[in-house]
């Protein structure tokens, strides 16, 4: 069942998804170029400590009562959550092109994990990054990895992410870049997006990520990609962006990647 799910929705994907060619908007083109388009640039150091972890047979004990696993467990290998879990380089290399291409200075991350793409986050100069982890275990191991690589720039934010994004949502003025990749479930992923939103202005992007996880992150994206503060959507698959900017036509787009 999940795989033909999967199967279904890559299919729709692959017979819509278009290059930077088809955009008629010099907006969407330009954004394509920079963003999408330029190879993955891995961080070496970043890249040997995903490395390690792939070898790394810890047992952690996933209790966060907010999160909802999508492996449905509760115990994992560390190096089962860098094999299957982690964003691959390639998308946390564009997610750093992003933040650089777009001059963003405050990014909120919903779902640390071990911190590998959270260290991409974080490397464009000027910019600080929130980002939430619900786990103990994992929050250790990415505050570790955060000190190693003094990254001062990181605020971690410990704790069930229903109570503590609603509570810090209220310190910060604004948000340009949040990253959603918390709980793979409908209606908390509706209810984050909504606690957020008054702290997203006209430039502000929003990336959901495993759109095409399970339907109910299918079901998820399909009712952000309408909402009314949304005015373009793309689908790369293995995420989804939402940009806010009215200056842009309601249109909903399948890019290559």
């Amino acid at each position: 069942m999940q795989l033909r799910f999967k199967i279904s929705a890559y299919l729709q994907y692959w017979l819509n998804a278009v290059d930077e060619h088809s955009l008629h908007s010099p907006f969407l083109f330009e954004f394509y170029r920079h963003v999408f388009k330029p190879r993955p640039d891995p961080d070496p150091t970043i890249e040997a400590l995903r490395k390690s972890y792939l070898h790394n047979q810890r047992i952690l004990k996933l209790e966060d009562p907010g999160a909802g696993s999508k492996h449905g467990s509760d115990q994992r290998l560390v190096q089962h959550i860098a094999r299957y879990s982690l964003s691959p380089v390639r998308f946390s290399s564009l997610y750093e092109r992003l933040i650089r291409y777009r001059n963003m200075l405050t990014v909120i991350e919903l779902g640390t994990s071990l911190g590998i793409n959270t260290l991409y986050l974080s490397k464009p100069e000027g910019v600080r990054v929130y980002t939430f982890e619900g786990i103990p275990e994992l929050v250790q191991i990415a505050r570790q990895n955060f000190n190693s690589m003094n990254r001062t720039n990181i605020n971690l934010i410990e704790g069930n992410l229903d109570t503590t994004l609603a509570s810090f949502i209220d310190t910060i003025p604004s948000v340009d870049l949040v990253f959603m990749d918390a709980n793979h479930r409908y209606e908390p992923t509706m209810r984050y997006f909504e606690t957020l939103l008054p702290k997203c202005g006209n430039h502000t992007i929003i990336l959901v990520d495993d759109i095409h996880d399970s339907p109910q992150m299918e079901r998820a994206w399909d009712k952000l990609r309408l909402h009314h503060r949304v005015y373009t959507s793309v689908d790369a698959f293995r995420f989804g962006i939402l940009f806010l900017d009215s200056s842009l036509s309601r249109q909903h787009w399948y890019w290559q990647f």
